[in-house]
């Protein structure tokens, strides 16, 4: 969906879409960079969570496909947005002295303006649904802002009787800058 919507973009897909694809340095370069997989935030430990790459490679060997905490904080990515659009992506743990400590304040420690992640785990179809009205706010005629499209992608869900609950949309939250 979102090739078809930005024929530029560079979608990497199933082994392309590996741990040293997403350390590259390269990955600076874009405006956005959207990671559509599984995220793993465990309670009480912010410093495990990360996002799940590809686990093997083209000839189905094992390889470290996890992108840890430690490593997005490492990552030198001074981008528009990044999308995290897995499973609580957007929860931490809150440590006295220091406030949120997770995925989100990794990327945004990264470089990143914005980021958006999720607070519970999301549904598959409703993501991709909520994700391709995302972008089409963003980036079609009205370019919007991104807290501006979310929330009209998020306002459009709700009025469908499919997406009605808020269970379906309401998971995503932007934090950074929200011009």
């Amino acid at each position: 969906m979102i090739q078809e919507m930005i024929p530029r973009a560079h979608v990497m897909l199933d082994f392309d879409a590996n741990l040293s694809a997403a350390t590259s340095s390269s990955l600076g370069e874009y405006g956005i960079v959207h990671f559509a997989t599984h995220g793993i935030a465990p309670d009480n430990h912010p410093e495990l969570s990360g996002v799940v790459l590809s686990l093997v490679n083209q000839k189905g060997y094992p390889q470290e496909g996890y992108l840890s905490l430690p490593l997005v904080y490492n990552l030198n990515l001074p981008v528009n947005l990044v999308i995290l659009s897995a499973c609580e992506t957007g929860l931490g743990e809150d440590v006295r002295g220091e406030g949120l400590v997770g995925l989100t304040r990794g990327f945004m420690y990264a470089g990143a303006d914005r980021v958006m992640a999720s607070l519970w785990k999301v549904d598959d179809a409703a993501t991709a649904e909520l994700m391709t009205r995302f972008y089409r706010g963003m980036l079609g005629p009205g370019s919007l802002s991104p807290s501006a499209a979310l929330r009209a992608a998020q306002l459009d869900m709700r009025r469908q009787p499919r997406y009605r609950h808020p269970y379906y949309w309401a998971a995503f939250q932007l934090q950074g800058t929200w011009d």
